[in-house]
């Protein structure tokens, strides 16, 4: 690859960018890394420049591309930080510098693995695009892992399905999860990876020019509803998303997933969004149980959309995702889109105070009282898992770990509420304390005035971390 690459693609997305800091940058690290080359036999400035070429694809800022370029030199080479500082600035530097120290975490197991997520975590905090180097980083590597022992490559890829993948998606960006797990599957698994791309790929084609003949009907439609899209495209299903729905559905002949290859519908408002639904509707009978309103209730990554899956012509089963330009922008980059164009100078702080989950995240880190194996387990539930949205009485969405309780939404909106609950209603009916939550529940809590402390009892069966710690910390004080 050649920086010239890289400085089209940032000044087709930024005209602002710095070119010739970027230039600069790159021949900085090319100089230092003179004579270095990788196990494949590449020069070793082509990992950098691989790993930058990632960054801008999701339209990082200057900083976090010239930090792409050089974040190799202070570890790789004889310069040293601060000869990066002194050439390219403090901001540059941090980011060089927190990427140096996740680059030497190794996976030895999840259960060894406690403190290095620590670091990683205390990392998206204190400036989120140390982890978005460190994802682009890892991504070019698993592009050029074929050189390396099978034993080694097994560890890499472990290491991105249980870790990287799942905090990109969390992060909500789409462009990297979907890579990193696609590279890792192919190392992990790679007699399941041969049997869905061998299984995918004839069907993905035939969708896809299925599709392609379905824009002249939609074109038509629209224009006859008074609807002017922005943008159709097609959303081809990558393929460790359906190699996981064809486990989850028993389907290994991968019939009956619908949404291997999606038609994207990009308008101008939110209300086009609905109105271009009901028209779709119109036209085309939808499925039953296929409609997915992820704008009411927006994913736990905030993702947002409206998915619909539609019988349309030909006898086709066709899933159509509807959204805005800036809903698509958010789905392909996530975190990231906050640092395009000349927004560069947003501070990363203030966009993890956002990140709820982040936040029980650092609240863990703080607490002396947890151990590994605590910190670890509310990973699990808090982070790599599937998240419930349940409702208050009033509307107000909460967003849970799946298998949550009344219990953990009760320590959600109050301690107090939590310490005096005595019951609740799940959508106007009694429920045990016990009952597991599902998304759309509408929940009440029944409390107690005189109650003075939570039940223990409750530690046996509440999930969130949140809950826990306040259930341990008001039985604590009754004893003090």
């Amino acid at each position: 690859m050649e920086i010239q690459t890289i400085l089209d693609l940032v000044k087709k997305y930024n005209p602002k960018s710095d070119q010739d800091m970027i230039q600069l940058a790159f021949e900085f690290a090319r100089d230092a890394h003179k004579g270095q080359y990788r196990l494949n036999g590449d020069e070793y400035m082509q990992h950098a420049l691989g790993a930058t070429y990632h960054l801008a694809k999701i339209k990082m800022d200057d900083a976090t591309i010239i930090a792409g370029l050089l974040h190799d030199v202070p570890d790789e080479t004889s310069v040293s930080l601060d000869e990066v500082r002194k050439q390219f600035g403090d901001e540059v530097c941090s980011l060089v510098e927190g990427v140096s120290r996740l680059g030497k975490l190794k996976y030895r197991g999840m259960e060894r693995y406690a403190e290095n997520l620590r670091k990683m975590f205390v990392s998206i905090a204190h400036d989120i695009r140390i982890v978005i180097l460190k994802f682009a980083d890892r991504l070019h590597n698993l592009e050029t892992l074929d050189i390396l022992p099978r034993d080694k490559q097994l560890r890499i890829a472990h290491e991105v399905l249980e870790i990287y993948a799942p905090i990109a998606h969390r992060l909500g960006i789409g462009y990297i999860k979907e890579r990193l797990e696609d590279c890792a599957f192919k190392y992990m698994y790679p007699d399941e990876y041969r049997t869905i791309t061998e299984l995918a790929q004839p069907k993905l084609e035939r969708k896809e020019q299925y599709l392609g003949r379905l824009k002249d009907l939609l074109h038509q439609i629209f224009k006859e509803n008074g609807i002017a899209p922005i943008g159709m495209e097609s959303r081809v299903k990558h393929f460790y998303s359906i190699y996981r729905k064809s486990i989850k559905k028993n389907t290994p002949d991968l019939e009956g997933i619908y949404d291997l290859v999606a038609m994207r519908v990009i308008v101008e408002s939110i209300a086009e969004c609905y109105t271009v639904l009901g028209v779709l509707h119109q036209y085309f009978k939808p499925l039953q149980g296929r409609f997915k309103d992820y704008i009411a209730q927006p994913r736990q990554n905030n993702y947002r959309s409206l998915h619909t899956t539609v019988f349309s012509e030909e006898n086709e089963i066709v899933e159509f995702q509807i959204r805005t330009t800036p809903m698509d922008y958010e789905a392909k980059y996530g975190i990231a889109a906050h640092w395009n164009y000349d927004e560069s100078n947003k501070s990363s702080q203030r966009i993890t105070k956002n990140l709820d989950w982040l936040q029980e995240i650092l609240s863990i880190q703080s607490s002396t009282s947890y151990s590994h194996e605590e910190f670890l387990q509310t990973l699990n539930l808090d982070i790599f898992q599937n998240r419930i949205f349940v409702f208050t009485p009033k509307g107000d969405v909460i967003n849970l770990p799946d298998g949550s309780t009344p219990v953990d939404f009760a320590y959600y909106i109050h301690s107090d509420i939590g310490r005096k609950c005595s019951g609740a209603r799940i959508n106007d009916m009694l429920a045990s304390l016990n009952t597991k939550l599902n998304s759309g529940d509408v929940v009440y809590i029944l409390t107690e005035r005189n109650r003075k402390r939570p039940n223990p009892d409750w530690l046996s069966f509440i999930k969130t971390h949140m809950a826990k710690s306040r259930i341990k910390a008001q039985l604590r004080e009754e004893h003090l």
